[in-house]
């Protein structure tokens, strides 16, 4: 057995580095969805999945499910809280190529290689310092001045609106007075 992946972040073979899932055989280049899972390196698996759900590439469905197993697999074997999870590692290496032949011109035939790989994501739990990051974060999150502003003035006039409807309402009421108008405007 070869060691483990240097972006695995453990350098000892046969340690444990963190739950872990696989798609293999994807038929899409790894040089495809590389660019997807740097999107998502180091990010917990929340932000992570959001991300994944609004990038516009067909590699980000595929890298997404597999976050999801990475999880699953976290919740399930090792018994770890999903919410404090985070991308410890995520790469795409190169699977087998399926080699087609296309003819063309003059009896010859042009090679096509549809191309194969195996993603990974590795995800573990956060260390407290980075989980203690994380939930400041995530409790000062959509917490704007604009935010809290609109907040307030939304109160005033939740306010306003129960006092004025605690008071008595006056005996008289406006009246409407019946205009001898048709709905055209002209009178009769």
């Amino acid at each position: 057995m070869t060691g483990p992946k240097l972006n695995e972040r453990s350098f000892n073979a046969g340690e444990k580095t963190g739950s872990k899932a696989v798609a293999r055989w994807v038929r899409m280049s790894a040089s495809k969805a590389r660019p997807i899972l740097d999107l998502i390196r180091d990010k917990d698996v929340q932000t992570a999945d959001e991300i994944l759900k609004f990038t516009p590439r067909d590699a980000a469905d595929v890298i997404r499910k597999v976050l999801a197993s990475a999880v699953a697999n976290a919740e399930h074997n090792d018994e770890l809280d999903g919410e404090t999870l985070f991308v410890k590692a995520c790469f795409a290496d190169e699977g087998p190529t399926l080699k087609r032949f296309r003819p063309r011109a003059k009896g010859r035939a042009g090679r096509i290689n549809k191309r194969t790989c195996h993603i990974t994501v590795v995800v573990a739990p956060m260390d407290d310092r980075r989980l203690a990051v994380f939930q400041t974060k995530n409790a000062s999150r959509g917490v704007t001045p604009a935010t809290a502003a609109r907040r307030a003035r939304v109160e005033r006039s939740r306010q306003r609106a129960a006092a004025s409807s605690t008071t008595p309402e006056s005996d008289t009421a406006p009246t409407t007075e019946k205009n001898d108008t048709d709905t055209n405007g002209e009178e009769n």
